[in-house]
């Protein structure tokens, strides 16, 4: 059983949250040191490539319409 990629893009949208909320802690606590950078730069990633993923499935969709 395949996920689709609109799943997969709203876990990774789920994940990129995740990951900025726990940057944001992590800066109220500690301030800017080096795991806030990592964890903003997961979020990005996450972030990007579920947007990615998702518009991939929306121009997926409309070539199969076609």
């Amino acid at each position: 059983m395949r996920r689709s990629p609109l799943f997969s893009g709203i876990i990774y949208i789920v994940l990129g949250g995740l990951f900025t909320y726990f940057a944001v802690e992590d800066v109220q606590k500690n301030g800017w040191g080096f795991f806030s950078y990592l964890l903003v730069l997961l979020a990005t990633f996450d972030f990007g490539s579920g947007i990615r993923i998702i518009f991939f499935n929306k121009k997926q969709k409309e070539k199969r319409k076609k």
